[in-house]
């Protein structure tokens, strides 16, 4: 198992990677296990885990497994709703705009799943929507009333 490693560390810009890399290293230059973990300033454990994984399975034992998470409490089918019910609301027709608190109640009432509002903004990035959103329109706005105050001269008109 001889490999580059100053060329694999350069090449990657994942930096856990990275810091396995250096700890294999190291390693192979002859250096304790104890040394590499005060060099490169983790736990002993960790360098134990990354030499173990490199000696049993190579690069490949370096690389970072995926990580699962908590399931979500809703189904495909169930985000989808939200999503269109989030791109058909985002504007409300009477002025003012969708917000965290009314997806969260959207949710509460048709679902019975309870969320955070901080999660719901995760939850919106999940399902590709950004949390950006035009100006809103007053509900009493005029557009006759504009157009006149747009007719209207100032002094600094020609």
């Amino acid at each position: 198992m001889d490999h580059d490693f100053p060329k694999l560390i350069a090449s990657t810009s994942n930096a856990r990677l990275r810091m396995r890399l250096l700890a294999v290293s190291h390693f192979t230059e002859g250096l304790s296990r104890t040394q590499i973990a005060k060099y490169l300033k983790v736990s002993r454990v960790s360098v134990n885990k990354w030499i173990k994984a490199y000696l049993t399975y190579g690069l490949n034992g370096l690389k970072e497994k995926s990580h699962s998470g908590r399931p979500s409490r809703l189904t495909q089918e169930q985000l989808r709703e939200i999503k269109t019910y989030v791109i058909d609301n985002a504007v409300k027709k009477g002025g003012g705009r969708l917000q965290g608190n009314d997806i969260k109640e959207y949710i509460e009432t048709n679902f019975n799943v309870t969320y955070q509002k901080t999660n719901i903004y995760h939850l919106l990035h999940e399902l590709n929507l950004s949390w950006i959103t035009t100006r809103s329109m007053h509900p009493k706005q005029s557009i006759e009333a504009q157009e006149t105050f747009k007719k209207i001269p100032n002094k600094n008109d020609p």
